[in-house]
């Protein structure tokens, strides 16, 4: 009876954190204001250092050391009404919380042809807090992720209308998951907190059609994140699995893929498509020392996509952008929940940037992010929370550029 109760509630845990750290919401793709403003639609271009995230190749035909700085403030809002299965359409708020990724990239020409770069950023992260005792709190109350990944970087300038990059990319993260469990003999609250690392690599194209037009492919391989850490109960039963947890965890493969065309001296225009490979995260195996069992939770994410679209005007020093972006939600209706309220999206993002002196230039962006309502139903028994999601966001990001 102890193993069969310790292994329930393995599985819970599993359950939840699965979800939490990996659902289509928590990718961060704000990683530099001039392409934030411009609905991220940059990998034909990537005319600055950021480029290291957007398009390597784009290295290649930058001819100054140049370093490029800068912070996201997240402001992310959403209820849930519902759940249904309680007869119940009631309003709950998520917590307001603000978070800052940040982003910083420093480009380096060794000689006219071979560059180099290196990049720090925050690619997946967020997190969301619910009411301590509401409705769907044995599914979660509070979640924390975040992710640094650092990228060296080479960019090879194979002709004047041809360049090459790569690099490879170290990622650390760490996550902490709150929640209430049911055991039959009260409600203990769990913390899981987990931390690992972990390797993949990058690589990208840009070639300059003509002098107006341009094209740029880039891929970001998937990251395998060996964690591990602690689950910890209050009050700590003895049939609860209280100690050492570990996994095996996905970060998903992206690409992107765009076409920009220069239709005047001061106007340029950009669409990209970019893809996201979230079918690799179809389960999520967590072992827990103290049971000395596994628990694999299936997720089955799908491939998904965002499509992009924007551009930039500029007036002498003063650079007018603007941009609108599609973005199609990973996760299937059946398997939405609280943990991350996450929908199909629509992105309507405005900035500008300002040249300072000739080395120092400042850009500014902000972006609207307005989810279409999820409503949830009939989802899977091991959530089983069916109800709608209404959510917004908003993004305001700095960034500071310094060409030498």
């Amino acid at each position: 009876m102890r193993f069969l109760r310790s292994s329930s509630v393995a599985l819970f845990l599993a359950l939840g954190f699965a979800a939490s750290a990996y659902a289509g919401g928590f990718q961060l793709n704000e990683h530099g204001a001039r392409a934030m403003a411009q609905a991220g639609a940059f990998a034909a271009r990537a005319t600055d250092a950021s480029a290291i995230y957007f398009n390597p190749a784009g290295l290649g035909f930058q001819t100054t050391p140049s370093v490029y700085v800068g912070t996201t403030a997240i402001l992310f809002a959403s209820s849930f009404y519902g759940p249904l299965q309680n007869n119940t359409n009631n309003e709950t708020k998520l917590k307001s919380q603000v978070f800052t990724p940040i982003n910083a990239y420093i480009a380096y020409p060794i000689t006219d042809d071979i560059h180099v770069g290196f990049g720090i950023n925050n690619p997946f992260g967020l997190g969301t807090e619910w009411p301590e005792n509401w409705t769907g709190k044995f599914l979660t109350t509070k979640i924390d992720l975040a992710t640094f990944f650092f990228s060296p970087t080479v960019a090879y300038k194979l002709t004047d209308q041809l360049s090459l990059g790569a690099g490879a990319t170290y990622a650390t993260g760490d996550v902490t998951l709150q929640r209430a469990v049911a055991t039959g003999f009260g409600d203990p609250r769990l913390k899981l907190d987990m931390s690992g690392h972990g390797w993949g690599w990058f690589a990208g194209a840009l070639y300059k059609i003509t002098p107006d037009l341009s094209a740029g492919l880039s891929y970001r391989s998937k990251v395998t994140v060996d964690a591990s850490g602690t689950a910890a109960f209050t009050p700590a039963y003895s049939v609860l699995p209280n100690g050492d947890a570990s996994a095996s965890l996905s970060l998903p493969a992206t690409g992107y893929a765009g076409v920009a065309y220069k239709v005047s001296e001061n106007l340029e225009v950009e669409a990209d498509y970019q893809y996201i490979g979230w079918s690799s995260y179809s389960e999520l195996a967590i072992t827990f020392k103290a049971t000395n069992s596994t628990s694999v939770s299936p997720k089955n994410y799908q491939d998904t996509y965002i499509l992009r679209i924007g551009g930039e005007y500029t007036i002498d020093k003063l650079h007018l952008r603007g941009g609108y972006y599609y973005d199609h939600s990973p996760v299937k209706t059946e398997y939405s929940e609280p943990l991350l309220p996450d929908a199909n999206r629509n992105g309507i993002n405005l900035g500008l940037g300002y040249d300072l002196n000739p080395h120092l230039s400042v850009d500014i962006a902000y972006l609207l992010i307005l989810f279409e309502d999820r409503k949830a139903v009939n989802t899977v028994p091991e959530i089983n929370f069916d109800g709608t999601y209404k959510t917004t966001a908003n993004l305001v990001a700095l960034n500071f550029g310094y060409r030498f």
